[in-house]
């Protein structure tokens, strides 16, 4: 791991996208077309397949499956998707690449799929793949010609066969996250913070004003990119309100968002943690704010909140590199790594 992120290649040196696709591998009695709304059923039963042979730390929901491949503004199942279904509709393969909505100067292409396991070992994901990253670069040239970009998917430690896979298809490991827990049987520190800072609810009066405060605070953060008001909503099925918080400055007639927390409930997951858990997706103190323990008065509500609800952990996920000091941070109230991820890119 290295602490400096190597810079995107500059947009001159990308290769031309592909004029043409590559086919997917002919299996007897698989026919390859897009997916469509209709498929999720069959879908959900693929991915669950899968996530039953492969047993990663997390189980994917139909309305997470719906939000990806499906709601989203960046979405287009059409062209951006194929699937090998059987004479019976059943799927036994899948793939989708998904430009990220609203990025204009760190652009992502974001790839996702799996291949049922009785039809594994027989070339399919070697060609998915290769039907990715050529569809990839296809939507690059169609939407950000000249921004440098990078075709991206993460990979659960553990998982040898997929990042093999990747690799003889010219992806590198980019970066490394680490999930982070904290049990909610220990006592819970109380934090005090200054007079005029205090912890309130979400409420959705606020959240265009917590994406402003997202936005600020994470401005010089690794791939940062602005969120826009269309792009903040996506992917929000599993948001709990009443485990989000917001900390507001009022020591002037002008009330200010100084941090922020907004929490998952993924209830799909707790059975293969073995545990119920609330999760907190995104923590955020704006600059003038930092050093202030608004950090922690966050961290330690929503903790209280999640167990509060029959919560046993509380989780989150940490970039290892970061140099905010959010790693001693969460170490400080008792979170401990559980397991981690990886970025893996091809930089175009």
């Amino acid at each position: 791991m290295t602490l400096e992120e190597p810079p995107l290649r500059p947009p001159g040196d990308r290769e031309s996208a592909p004029a043409t696709l590559p086919a997917p591998p002919a299996l007897e009695g698989i026919s390859w077309r897009g997916l469509d709304r209709l498929d999720l059923p069959a879908l959900a039963a693929l991915v669950a397949a899968c996530e039953e042979h492969d047993d990663p730390p997390y189980r994917t929901s139909e309305d997470e499956l719906a939000e990806d491949l499906f709601d989203g503004s960046a979405c287009d199942p059409g062209v951006n998707t194929i699937a090998g279904v059987t004479a019976d509709g059943a799927l036994v393969a899948y793939a989708r690449v998904r430009a990220l909505p609203g990025h204009e100067v760190n652009v992502r292409v974001f790839l996702g799929g799996g291949v049922h396991p009785e039809v594994r070992r027989r070339g399919v994901g070697t060609g998915l793949v290769a039907w990715q990253v050529a569809r990839a670069r296809q939507l690059l040239a169609e939407l950000h010609p000249q921004v440098p970009a990078r075709i991206a998917t993460y990979v659960e430690d553990g998982m040898g066969d997929q990042e093999a896979l990747l690799r003889r298809a010219g992806f590198e490991p980019r970066r490394y996250y680490t999930e982070l827990r904290r049990d909610l049987a220990l006592p819970i520190p109380a934090t005090t913070i200054a007079a005029s800072l205090r912890v309130e609810p979400w409420t959705q009066e606020l959240d265009d004003q917590v994406r402003q405060a997202h936005n600020e605070a994470f401005a010089d953060h690794w791939d940062a990119e602005p969120q826009t008001p269309e792009a903040w909503q996506e992917g929000n099925s599993h948001f709990a309100p009443e485990w989000s918080f917001v900390v507001m400055d009022r020591s002037t007639d002008r009330v200010r968002i100084a941090g922020y927390l907004l929490s998952g409930r993924y209830e799909q997951d707790w059975p293969a943690f073995g545990y119920t858990v609330g999760y907190t997706d995104l923590l955020g103190v704006r600059r003038e704010w930092r050093g202030r323990r608004v950090a922690t008065a966050l961290l330690t509500t929503a903790m209280r909140a999640y167990a509060a609800d029959g919560m046993q952990y509380a989780a989150l996920g940490v970039d290892t590199e970061s140099r905010t000091g959010a790693f001693g941070l969460y170490e400080g109230l008792g979170y401990v790594p559980t397991r981690g991820s990886v970025l893996w890119s091809i930089e175009v």
